[in-house]
């Protein structure tokens, strides 16, 4: 008894603390400010010009990461799991040539299915959903039913769907596209798309037993299993959610570029992870939330288009996401020691 109300005295003595303690994802969203303001100080000294004030670059910014952040969204609920996915990319790809293929206009005398020209928006739109959920499906199967190592099932998946999204047209890009599919791209639908898929997938991670499986799974799958989740069918579920996402992500590349092309979507798995390791998801399980990833959208977003501002060649972008990458894993790494002690 004497120990239990030692530690109890602990806790309450470490109370006042923890109430000053900065949310992560305001640490995160921190970070943002920090970097926004280094490329607002460079663009006066180097370039002359601010950064932050030109709402049109800002704009085309937001843009250019929309459809890594629809891809992320998913991509976070399955390392908050525990697992991992590098096939969205080449997903993305797929989709784009299948639902592209199908929203070609009778005007172009070579479309791939001169049979079905002139379809409904809603045609090619469903057919990329379909797509990237059958390409989900596959990864969750094969994960939950063989063992495989996520890693390896969808390195698999990543090289077989570039491979299929080249073989479709024989590696010919597909064009002439109707007006209504564009719309898809147009604007700011792209981010509006993305916030609300973020927006939608908060609140049923945050709210719903969806949710709190899929961080359970994350934190220790041996005790969720143990208290009755059916492990196996919910990794299913949540990879099929993710590919999803990514079919919904090729389906508004293509829209926006107003063309399927079997390169797209090329190294956007990677992008999408960065991201949502940036935003304090752990690569361990258990740990992570769709507001975090989404501030981490828009530091990859702001450390891109900042390059681009002050004309820096694009290698080096590289260069620096990948130096933050390293840095969030080892912070997130800290983190769980941290914790644990």
């Amino acid at each position: 008894m004497a120990i239990a109300n030692t530690g109890t005295i602990d806790k309450l003595d470490k109370g006042p603390l923890s109430k000053f303690r900065i949310p992560a994802e305001a640490r995160i969203f921190m970070v943002l400010l920090g970097v926004a303001l280094i490329f607002e100080i460079l663009g006066w000294f180097l370039v002359g010009q601010s950064f932050l004030a030109n709402k049109d670059r800002l704009l085309v910014m937001i843009l250019q990461v929309s459809v890594i952040g629809i891809i992320a969204v998913g991509v976070t609920q399955i390392i908050i799991m525990g697992g991992i996915d590098l096939s969205s990319g080449s997903v993305v790809a797929l989709t784009a040539m299948v639902s592209a293929s199908l929203a070609q206009t009778s005007d172009f005398g070579r479309a791939v299915f001169p049979s079905l020209t002139d379809l409904p928006m809603v045609v090619p739109l469903l057919s990329g959903l379909v797509v990237g959920l059958a390409c989900g499906l596959l990864n969750g199967f094969v994960i939950a039913k063989t063992a495989i190592p996520p890693f390896i099932a969808t390195l698999g998946l990543m090289v077989t769907a570039r491979g299929l999204a080249k073989w479709y047209t024989e590696g010919e890009p597909i064009s002439m596209l109707s007006d209504s599919y564009a719309e898809i791209g147009s604007g700011v639908t792209p981010v509006l798309i993305f916030l609300g898929v973020a927006a939608l997938f908060h609140v049923i991670l945050s709210y719903t037993r969806y949710g709190k499986y899929t961080y359970a799974i994350g934190a220790n799958r041996a005790a969720a299993r143990v208290s009755g989740i059916n492990v196996g069918r919910h990794l299913v579920v949540v990879y099929a959610v993710a590919g999803l996402l990514s079919g919904l992500a090729g389906v508004v590349t293509s829209s926006r570029a107003v063309s399927g092309q079997a390169g797209m979507g090329m190294m956007y798995e990677l992008d999408a992870i960065a991201a949502a390791v940036i935003g304090g998801t752990s690569l361990n399980g258990g740990l992570g939330k769709i507001t975090g990833t989404v501030i981490g959208v828009l530091i990859l977003g702001v450390v891109t288009s900042g390059f681009t501002f002050l004309r820096i060649d694009a290698y080096y972008q590289e260069i620096v996401k990948g130096v933050i990458i390293v840095v969030a894993v080892v912070a997130d790494q800290y983190r769980q020691r941290h914790r644990r002690s």
